[in-house]
């Protein structure tokens, strides 16, 4: 297999943009409509999502310690759109179709050989780890709503109770989908360590454009039934060997994440010390404060840090997130969770203060891993 080839061909594919995404599902639909049901109504981000999915693994197609981890996961994860061995058959052909419309004449028999190579050996991984996947676990969890709260404008509280038993750590996230919003789904974190009840809190804030957080905040209700995926992500999650003190820093509801964590400090006990700092543009944004308060109160160990970066009124401290953790910064590892360009920026700055690299952790935006707060 040329894997040379293979990225030289992808690059030149994706000079042509939104077109790619358009003719392959064109493809996938004109042949096998019935694959159509396993999508959402509204394909644009899907559309994203299918080409960052596809350079992700062109480009670490040489890089097989990477790549399969991520093509496993991805082969779970899709348990959860009813998706089984027999439709890989289809997107490979729609694939091929799509890499010949646009490649021309440098669609080689040559070529075409090694993208077919390389694609069985893709749908073999993710075809076998969605099959063992199933013998341990559903392709997802039912929940009921069992506490919704308005916390600030367009940012909810929502509580889960889960059907069975659902082993997670803290600072992962999970895929979501609302029986209102048909086969959407995205990524939330959860917001607590796990409970004996069976009880999950997600921190859900609207973002425009976002049809299921849209409908999570403002549609659901008490007894409404969400379907939640197999917990994913280990950036975010404690090392069982460091007892390191801790440095988290929150972006609006990135808090979600990093608030289990400090449960989890909780339940773990001492010896280590947490500094908490959660920021947002205004007061008013700072939903969850009254508990978080509660917590700094009751624990030694913990030190909150509440900051808003555009409010005149707010009488605490006015500083952005980062900000406020360089000065709190004495060495712990840090945790940043927010959204792209907050925790960018976060990252950059500490990195340019001098915090090593290897003490700094933070969730990667990728194709996989839509999220809407």
């Amino acid at each position: 297999m040329d894997v040379q080839a293979l990225k030289d061909s992808w690059h030149l594919v994706t000079r042509s943009g939104d077109q790619v995404p358009l003719y392959f599902y064109s493809a996938l639909f004109l042949v096998n409509p019935e694959t159509r049901d396993l999508f959402p109504v509204s394909m644009a981000r899907q559309r994203d999502r299918l080409v960052g999915a596809l350079g992700h693994i062109v480009s670490n197609v040489d890089r097989v310690e990477e790549l399969v981890p991520f093509l496993q996961q991805l082969g779970r994860d899709h348990r959860k759109f009813a998706v089984t061995a027999d439709h890989y058959p289809a997107v490979g052909r729609a694939l091929l179709a799509t890499l010949e419309h646009f490649l021309g004449e440098g669609w080689t028999p040559a070529l075409a050989h090694d993208w077919a190579q390389a694609y069985n050996l893709v749908a073999q991984v993710m075809t076998e780890a969605a099959n063992e996947s199933s013998k341990t676990a559903p392709p997802w969890w039912e929940g009921e709503i069992v506490n919704h709260e308005i916390r600030a404008l367009g940012v909810a509280v929502i509580r889960v109770r889960l059907n069975y038993q659902y082993p997670f750590l803290p600072g992962q996230s999970a895929s979501v989908s609302y029986a209102r919003r048909p086969r959407i789904w995205r990524y939330y974190s959860f917001a607590n360590a796990p409970r004996q009840d069976n009880t999950v809190d997600l921190h859900v804030r609207v973002v425009d454009g976002g049809t299921l957080s849209t409908a999570l905040v403002h549609g659901a209700r008490h007894g409404d039934i969400l379907r939640v995926g197999a917990p994913v992500g280990d950036r975010l999650t404690l090392s069982k060997d460091s007892r390191n003190n801790l440095l988290l820093v929150a972006g609006g509801t990135g808090l979600a994440p990093l608030k289990a964590l400090v449960e989890q400090v909780m339940y773990d006990g001492p010896p280590r010390t947490v500094d908490l700092v959660v920021g947002a543009r205004s007061g008013r944004e700072l939903y969850d404060m009254e508990a978080l308060a509660k917590m700094d109160a009751e624990h030694p160990w913990l030190n909150l840090y509440p900051v808003a970066s555009h409010d005149p009124l707010y009488r605490g401290t006015r500083a952005y997130a980062v900000d406020a953790a360089l000065q709190a910064w004495r060495g712990q590892d840090v945790f940043v969770c927010g959204s792209e360009q907050m925790v960018q920026a976060t990252v950059a700055r500490l990195l340019d203060a001098g915090v090593p690299p290897e003490q700094i952790h933070f969730d990667e935006f990728t194709s996989d891993r839509g999220r809407e707060s």
